[in-house]
């Protein structure tokens, strides 16, 4: 039976609405999860979290099992517990993580040898590993075990890299996994169309219960992201979810749901935060501009989030400038909260069947930082 039920398509474009049913929590979909590497949304607690909306967070394979480790997370009894979160979590496998962090990394048949970016200690994680980890972190959604190619990749070096992964993906899925929990395949293949069409058929024969395109977010030109999307959206199953890893920026997410995904994560939120960006349905400003020094608005005219309905952009600015902790938080409960609405409008709009006239009008407004003056 599948955990996912589709609720309404969009006439116009192939936007979905639909819910996402996991141990911990019915999620509604199109949905962006914040991302919780560490056992925690940076900057951020459980209930502020919630009070924005946040349905599913996520969590990595890769850091917590080198920090604070196995044996902790078991004496918790699991990521939930330990963090205190009673909603939905994936789980990242950590294979982005091994190649793009690790030292002195050796590729073998059956997994990676490495050696930890802490300490340098030795390492090996392979698709029994991964899931291993994942089942004792008890996330709702578990990520198999795949390798990330870089960009630009060579086709002969992506087609090897997409055996492996394939390889790895069976293995994955005939590991014991926690109660209720989810697998989701990686839908791999660089660039290349046949690649990422073989990836998805092969991935759907093995059999998952939801389905990520991976591979992304790593240098490619933004038309290569959307043509990935395209390459395999008829051939990923209508009655699961689909997941676009990393991604991405507030306009992107609208055109990807467009090309009918469900799922989202991306850093954005907060890493432009705290570096002090702020995302507006307008595009992203900069807080530290000397010309918010006496701006008493908000952040964004009409939000809803604490920082807007409590601070000014002169106060915000006032902190970030100097490195007081609280405008990192101002700054991070903003961004996320903006995530999170938008989220709501594209699943409101897709309901009242006007998302693409909402998809339109955003695109058209929202101006990236390099046009803004």
């Amino acid at each position: 039976m599948s955990c996912y039920t589709l609720l309404k398509k969009d006439t116009e474009t192939k936007a979905r609405r639909g819910v996402v049913k996991t141990k911990h929590y019915e999620v509604q979909t199109p949905i962006f999860m914040p991302v919780g590497t560490q056992a925690t949304v940076k900057a951020l607690d459980a209930d502020e979290l919630k009070d924005m909306g946040a349905q599913i967070i996520l969590g990595n394979t890769y850091h917590l099992n080198l920090r604070p480790g196995l044996e902790i997370m078991e004496e918790a009894g699991g990521l939930h517990k330990f963090q205190n979160w009673d909603r939905a979590i994936l789980t990242d496998s950590g294979g982005y993580q091994v190649f793009s962090l690790a030292k002195l990394r050796k590729l073998k048949h059956d997994g990676v040898e490495f050696r930890s970016h802490l300490d340098g200690s030795k390492l090996f994680i392979g698709p029994k590993e991964a899931m291993h980890i994942q089942k004792v972190l008890a996330s709702d959604i578990a990520m198999l075990f795949d390798e990330c190619t870089p960009y630009p990749c060579s086709y002969e070096d992506a087609k090897k890299s997409l055996d492996l992964t394939l390889r790895w993906a069976k293995d994955c899925k005939e590991q014991p996994r926690a109660d209720q929990q989810l697998y989701f395949g990686i839908v791999q293949g660089s660039t290349y169309e046949d690649l990422r069409r073989h990836s998805a058929k092969s991935l759907v024969e093995i059999g998952f219960d939801g389905y990520a395109i991976g591979g992304l977010s790593v240098g490619e030109p933004e038309e290569e992201m959307y043509k990935a999307i395209d390459y395999v959206e008829d051939l990923l199953p209508e009655d699961h979810p689909r997941y676009l890893m990393g991604v991405g920026t507030p306009p992107q997410i609208v055109q990807a749901v467009a090309r009918g995904v469900d799922m989202f994560d991306c850093v954005l939120p907060t890493r432009v935060g705290r570096n002090g960006s702020a995302y507006t349905a307008k595009g992203m400003i900069q807080m530290k501009g000397a010309k918010y020094k006496s701006d008493f608005g908000p952040i964004e005219e009409g939000c809803e989030c604490y920082a807007c309905k409590n601070h000014t952009r002169a106060y915000v600015r006032h902190l970030l400038k100097a490195n007081e902790i609280l405008g990192l938080r101002l700054m991070s409960i903003h961004n996320v909260h903006f995530y999170l609405n938008l989220m709501q409008q594209i699943r409101d709009h897709i309901e009242a069947g006007t998302f693409k006239k909402f998809h339109d009008d955003f695109i058209a407004n929202y101006v990236p930082p390099q046009k803004r003056k």
